[in-house]
């Protein structure tokens, strides 16, 4: 008693500030724990509108591709096929040969039927091998312009704090812009081909110049000359001016004629979609001006004379590479390889080889993951 009477204003002093201590406890308690569920609430709501946006950019950018693969590839090598076999028709040289040996009429002199045996055979060479560049860069290039269009929606994305105005964004550019690049693919079957063919032409004929057409040519010797008109053009093409064969000279110029024919100059957008354009055609200057395109470039060129030189072998027969056959007799069958090259992609056995080389899907990989500075 006489403890309790000497200490009990400190026990009860010192109850109250434990019981007070230990309410403060429980509410801090209860505070952090409405704080920690208030944020997951938040993160989770966070989440879900960028999985949704996520989602809208892969949607977007699958059906980017999709026109890519069905629409604007399989165009571009329509009006390829008709332009190459319209422009290196030798139907009529060889027609020409022909009445000149059954009518005497039509005899040509010895010089009027070596000149027409050389542009033969110049055009034979100049056929396959400007299908085989043709389609093996359209190929690659329609595959860098679908890398670069995912490349800047991610960025896109990435930027963006406000899922609504991406998405807005996004889809106005998709309407007006992405299709105008897309289509860029046309380019060299509508606005440069005759300019491609002459060069590739000089090249053919730069090599073929001390080919005679009663010397025997092996399928290896075959392989080496269609090598070495491809080595010869690009030899011709200085500072990587093949690249003009590809992607319009002034992007905002072509989508200027495309506003044009289609919805005018009042639109305030298309102003924002001719900047992109611009940027987007830059960018793939620099991506094919590239040393790593170069490379797949150069290895999907080879692969695809290796196996165009394989069906000429089926077709001709040659049991052996020190053999051969003479190469007038060589000449339609060389010609003819041009066919296969520009089959519809679906059915293109070329096109479906180059998207399963490893080192080609490797640099669209990396492509996509690290896009070169803009100069």
């Amino acid at each position: 008693r006489g403890f309790w009477a000497r200490h009990r204003r400190k026990v009860l002093v010192s109850l109250g500030v434990a019981g007070a201590g230990y309410a403060a406890y429980r509410f801090y308690d209860a505070h952090r724990a409405q704080l920690v569920r208030v944020e997951q609430l938040r993160a989770r709501e966070e989440q879900a509108a960028d999985d949704l946006v996520k989602n809208h950019l892969q949607e977007h950018f699958e059906k980017v591709q999709k026109i890519c693969d069905t629409t604007t590839l399989p165009l571009a090598m329509h009006q390829l096929c008709e332009k190459i076999m319209t422009e290196l028709d030798i139907s009529k040289l060889t027609d020409k040969l022909r009445q000149g040996k059954v009518q005497s009429s039509a005899a040509l002199t010895p010089k009027e039927k070596y000149d027409t045996w050389e542009e033969i055979k110049i055009k034979s060479f100049t056929k396959t091998v400007s299908s085989m560049w043709a389609m093996t860069l359209l190929s690659l290039y329609t595959r860098v312009q679908v890398t670069i269009l995912g490349r800047h929606l991610y960025l896109d994305f990435a930027r963006s704090t406000h899922g609504a105005q991406l998405q807005a964004e996004s889809d106005a550019f998709s309407e007006n812009g992405h299709r105008s690049f897309l289509t860029a693919a046309d380019y060299l079957a509508t606005g440069k081909i005759n300019a491609f063919i002459m060069q590739m032409q000089r090249a053919a004929a730069e090599v073929l110049k001390e080919k005679q057409l009663k010397d025997l040519m092996s399928t290896d010797q075959v392989l080496q000359t269609v090598l070495q008109i491809l080595d010869m053009f690009m030899s011709l093409c200085e500072d990587n001016s093949w690249i003009n064969y590809l992607v319009p000279d002034d992007a905002s110029v072509h989508a200027q004629m495309m506003a044009v024919s289609s919805n005018g100059f009042d639109d305030s957008s298309l102003l924002n979609d001719f900047r992109k354009l611009e940027q987007l055609m830059t960018e793939t200057r620099i991506v094919l001006a590239s040393d790593d395109f170069r490379n797949i470039m150069e290895r999907s060129l080879r692969k695809i004379a290796e196996m165009v030189i394989e069906d000429l072998a089926a077709q001709t027969g040659i049991p052996s590479p020190t053999s051969g056959l003479p190469l007038a007799t060589l000449l339609p069958r060389v010609a003819h390889l041009s066919l296969p090259l520009l089959e519809e992609p679906n059915k293109n056995k070329h096109i479906q080889m180059i998207r399963s080389m490893p080192e080609v899907g490797l640099f669209y990989t990396f492509l996509y993951a690290n896009m070169p500075p803009e100069k």
